[in-house]
């Protein structure tokens, strides 16, 4: 019966030894093994032999993509703006040993250095710069972080900014400069256009009086022509001109006896006599 236990016990044991020294890693992973406490080895993916109750495992680290979140933070622009920005990032490790032993964790050590690391950057950047320049932001940002994270064993595959915006009292306040700038636009056009009709209606007033002028010296001329020539035929000069002034008085009682308003027309009361002088003037001359 003792027997039985014994061997019982012994199987116990060796299948616990074959269990802590038999390791099957799955694809996509590598595990740390101590031996004594110390770093020893690491165990690729498949069968793999360790020396039981002297080596264990001190950690699983997968060896495909992570893909590290990093949270919302506002950062103050150059020129002293306010915006909301966040990341995300792909890294992987390529050395299992340096990401246990390089950094206690290297997951919250690569936010926070993506963190810091992108506010430096967009701190140099003035407002416009940083909503504009996305591209140039995330190259910088894998440069200079590249190289921090290499000592831990890790290998960033790309820096992206999800989303960089200004924040809602800057957000507003642009708005408000926005329409300050719209209106203000508005108002110059305006202005703009009420001086171009301006500067329209005085060409256009300059223009009608220098037609009107001219118009005036043509009938000058024309009248003095007529004056002249009457002057030439009956040889005497105050009654052409009698003759003519008599003629446009005429002329102007017809267009006002035309108008609409006009309920009379009045006219010199001497203006017979004078036509008769006019009259008689020319046939005593002839």
């Amino acid at each position: 019966m003792e027997s039985l236990y014994i061997i019982g016990a012994l199987a116990l044991v060796i299948v616990i030894t074959l269990y802590k020294g038999i390791k099957i890693v799955p694809q996509g992973e590598e595990w740390v093994v101590e031996r004594l406490g110390k770093f020893h080895k690491t165990l690729r993916p498949g069968l793999n032999l360790i020396l039981p109750y002297i080596d264990a495992v001190r950690e699983r680290i997968t060896t495909r993509d992570i893909i590290l979140d990093v949270p919302q933070q506002e950062v103050i622009t150059k020129d002293n703006a306010v915006i909301l920005t966040n990341a995300i990032s792909f890294i992987r490790v390529t050395k299992p040993q340096d990401a246990i032993y390089g950094v206690e964790d290297f997951r919250l050590a690569i936010i926070n250095l993506v963190m810091t690391t992108l506010r430096s950057i967009i701190g140099e950047m003035k407002l416009d710069e940083a909503l504009s320049n996305r591209d140039q932001i995330k190259a910088r940002l894998k440069e200079q972080i590249i190289d921090d994270v290499a000592d831990w064993g890790v290998t960033v595959k790309s820096v992206e900014i999800q989303d960089i915006s200004p924040s809602p009292s800057m957000q507003k306040a642009m708005e408000q400069q926005a329409a300050a700038e719209r209106e203000r636009r508005a108002i110059e056009t305006m202005a703009e256009g009420n001086k171009n009709a301006a500067i329209l209606e005085a060409d256009g007033k300059l223009e009608a009086a220098k037609r009107e002028a001219k118009a005036q010296v043509a009938l000058a001329e024309a009248s003095s022509e007529a004056i002249a020539r009457i002057s030439d035929s009956i040889r005497d000069r105050e009654l052409p001109a009698m003759f003519l002034l008599g003629d446009r008085y005429i002329t102007s009682l017809e267009k006002i006896s035309q108008s609409d308003n006009s309920k009379f027309v009045i006219y010199p009361a001497d203006l017979q006599h004078a036509i008769k002088g006019m009259l008689g003037g020319v046939f005593k001359t002839s």
